[in-house]
């Protein structure tokens, strides 16, 4: 791993600590209690990619809730800057994380595969 990638790692890391922090000073319940499930910065940190769960959200609140997030994006850059210190902080993009979708998903299949074993065995 080389230099510049400790530091995204370790600014990637700093971030999924501090979003949660900033968006719970916020007013709007529809985003203060936002779950950050991952963030990935770019090649020279100037940008993120936000990742939140949404499993509580119905998809019309999934799209308010972007829609404020984008409106206070700015804030919880200059949050991160002054509670790291930081000079700069990225530009912070936020989508829902479909990971969690997929890995439930593919749990279901394991679940349906070893029951139809256990009653193929048992014959």
């Amino acid at each position: 791993m080389t230099q510049e990638e400790i530091k995204r790692h370790r600014v990637e890391s700093v971030l999924k600590e501090i979003i949660p922090e900033a968006l719970a000073t916020l007013d709007d319940s529809r985003i203060n209690s936002l779950l950050v499930t991952d963030v990935v910065c770019s090649k020279g940190r100037s940008d993120a990619k936000v990742y939140l769960e949404k499993s509580f959200l119905t998809p019309k609140e999934q799209g308010e809730a972007l829609r404020q997030l984008r409106t206070v994006a700015g804030y919880i850059q200059n949050h991160c800057k002054q509670s790291e210190g930081w000079f700069k902080a990225p530009r912070f993009t936020f989508e829902f994380d479909e990971q969690l979708e997929k890995v439930s998903r593919i749990e279901e299949l394991f679940k349906q595969i070893s029951k139809k074993e256990e009653g193929s065995n048992e014959s």
